[in-house]
This record gives structure tokens, sequence and C-alpha cells, in this order.
């Protein structure tokens, strides 16, 4: 009998002994981390960074829709004058230009107002003109590239912030531990991160705007001689 209930009484003991350890594996189970809650880990270096980012993604959406606007309203138009201008109706085709509302259309409008002058003046008013549109094509443009490089840069102060704060945190616990180390790992790894992959996505932005202003140029350009030699031609 006493056997019985030493048996039974040991089977109880193991029992609550398993029970315990899986209520100890299923509360040592990691927990999932969020990724908003993974970048307010990153510390006061994301702030700038977050306002980097926006400012940046601003300034693709508001260039990008205007450049490409000015490409659109640029089909057909140096066409159109070119019929206007061979059937004699200068005014049309000053009307075409201005209510196209694109550089080239500006450009031109500005050349179309000039003749009967010096070949020589039409070709700077239109140059002139030229440059003014260019200009404005690429406001803001460059702020994306100052942004390519600054951006890593934060991360980088990211890093040593992260690295003073294990040093900071040891030097008090006086113990090296995952648990001492952890805070300013995630400071250093995620601005690291986050400053590099911020630059990337600038830097490349800034190239695609590049190259469609430098489309529009080259268009701006070719138009522009074409209208020089069809204004040199006899009879014009």
């Amino acid at each position: 009998m006493i056997t019985l209930l030493q048996v039974a009484t040991d089977t109880v003991k193991q029992l609550a002994d398993t029970a315990n350890a899986v209520k100890q594996g299923v509360t040592a189970a990691p927990q999932e981390i969020h990724f908003f809650d993974l970048l307010l880990k990153g510390g006061w270096v994301m702030i700038p960074l977050g306002i980097l980012a926006f400012a940046g993604l601003v300034i693709f959406v508001e260039r990008y829709i205007t450049i490409r606007k000015s490409s659109k309203n640029e089909v057909n138009l140096m066409f159109q004058i070119k019929q206007y201008i061979h059937d004699g109706r200068l005014e049309n085709a000053i009307t075409l230009c201005r209510n196209t509302n694109s550089p080239l259309g500006r450009m031109l409008e500005k050349g179309l107002k000039r003749i009967g002058r010096p070949i020589k003046d039409i070709e700077g008013a239109i140059e002139n003109v030229g440059k003014i549109e260019v200009s404005k094509l690429e406001k803001n443009i460059s702020i994306l590239g100052i942004i390519a490089g600054i951006a890593p840069m934060l991360g980088f102060v990211g890093t040593i912030v992260g690295v003073i704060t294990i040093f900071h945190d040891v030097a008090i616990k006086g113990a090296i531990e995952i648990g001492t180390i952890s805070g300013g790992l995630y400071t250093k790894m995620i601005t690291s991160a986050s400053g590099l992959i911020v630059g990337i996505i600038a830097y490349v932005l800034y190239h695609i705007l590049n190259a469609m202003v430098e489309r529009i140029i080259l268009k701006m350009e070719t138009d522009a001689l074409e209208f020089i030699d069809l204004l040199e031609e006899p009879g014009k």
C-alpha cells in the first residue's frame, strides 16, 4: 500500500514538473516585433531620417508629375508649327505655342515673335528662354542628391550613438551580457540600415528625374535647331 502511494506521488510530481516546464517554454517564446516598434528602437536618429525620406518622396512625386506633363504637351508641336509657317499663318503658330504651355512651346513662341530680326538674335532669344525652362524643370532635383548623401551619414551617426550606448550600459552594469548590449545594437544596426536604404532610394530617384530632364533638353535642342533651319529656308 505504501509503495502504491509513493508511485502515485512520484507520478503526480513528474506531471507537475512537466506542466511547469511547458509553461516556462511558452513564457520564454520570443515575442513578435512589429516593423514600427523596430524603427523606434533606432532612437532619435530615426526622426531626421524620416524627415529626409518624406521630403525626398514629396519632391520626387511633384517633379515627376511636372516633368511628365511637360513632355506630353510637346507631342507633334514642331510638326504643327512647320505647317503654320509654310502656310504663312504666323499668328496661329504663336497662339498654338502659347496654348501648349510647355517648355518647348514657350521657347518656340519667343523665336516666332522674333521673326524678321537677324537669325543670331532669334537664336539668342531661344537659347535664353531654353535656359530658364531647364532651370524650372531642374528645380529641387538637387535636393534629392543632397538627401542621397546625407542619409547614410546620419545612419553612421546612429551607429556611433549605438556604440556609445553599449559602452555606457556595460560600464554601469559591469558585465557584458546580451541584455546589456542589445539596446545599443538595435540603435546601431537599425539606423545604419535605414540610412543606407533612404540614401539608395534617393540616389535612384535623383537619377530617374535627371534622365527625364535630359530627354526633354535633347528634344528642345533638336526642335530649336529644326526651327532655325526652317527660318533659314529660302523664301522665309
